[in-house]
């Protein structure tokens, strides 16, 4: 019995005292803090602050453009996990590609379980958060749509020329609330889900592509010849709008 209680004691002592010790308290990392990342692109070429206002692109009609500004709105972001675990995350976004400290969204409840995700979000606001002139920092940006087009906010300001290289043009792609007629109007947010898994192991950033050539082709190819500017109170063109943002979005690097 005596020989028992010294082993016991021994492997106490050497377990308490041992100068690897402290890797068998290291804890086991279970949550992990999320920022959401957007980067914006035309196919395969760039757009940032830096080319926003020079770069030359070719849409899917065939127009050469420009953009001299590009604004947009997401908002109620959830991340879904394997077991079907739902993560919503407060606030919206909003971006302005002249201004890159607009890219990151960090939302204050940012902590999630670590595990594999798929990540869904809104296009504008939906219905219980379009509420006309309820949003300061909005308003201070003049992101306010008319309340003769059914009031709320923009979901994007896309500004510049197109037919550049003949007989430059202006064009205003303003996306909404779409006006069906006088006092009608209808909901044209869009439910964006990216179904390539996130794989979340650590403190992590997501990547969130922004295609903007897509906005012009799938599933309606744009002829700016047509419908360039008035777009606002124009129904089948906000619609048009709506249905094309479903392709821009798709998950890019995870920063971990």
């Amino acid at each position: 019995m005596k020989k028992a209680i010294s082993i016991l004691m021994l492997t106490f002592v050497i377990f308490s005292c041992g100068e690897d010790n402290d890797d068998l308290l290291t804890p086991v990392q279970t949550k992990a803090a999320i920022t959401f990342n957007f980067t914006h692109n035309w196919d395969a070429t760039a757009i940032n602050s830096s080319n926003i206002q020079t770069e030359t692109v070719t849409n899917a009609h065939g127009e050469i453009m420009n953009m001299t500004s590009l604004r947009y709105l997401v908002s109620r972001f959830e991340l879904t996990n394997q077991n079907g675990d739902i993560y919503s995350f407060n606030g919206y976004k909003f971006t302005d590609l002249s201004n890159e400290t607009t890219y990151n969204f960090s939302p204050d409840n940012n902590i999630i379980p670590i595990g594999t995700y798929t990540l869904k979000f809104i296009w504008g606001f939906n219905e219980t958060d379009n509420i006309d002139g309820a949003y300061p920092d909005l308003n201070s940006a003049s992101w306010n749509w008319p309340e003769m087009l059914g009031g709320g906010y923009h979901f994007m300001q896309l500004d510049g020329m197109y037919n550049v290289n003949t007989t430059p043009m202006p064009y205003n792609f303003h996306n909404g609330t779409a006006r069906v007629s006088a006092d009608v109007f209808e909901q044209n947010f869009a439910k964006i889900t990216l179904p390539t898994p996130i794989t979340i192991t650590n403190n992590a950033t997501i990547e969130i592509k922004m295609n903007i050539a897509e906005f012009f082709k799938n599933p309606n190819t744009w002829d700016l010849n047509v419908l360039d500017t008035s777009l606002m109170p124009n129904y089948d063109a906000q619609k048009m709008m709506q249905a094309n943002v479903n392709t821009v979005f798709s998950i890019g690097n995870i920063t971990q």
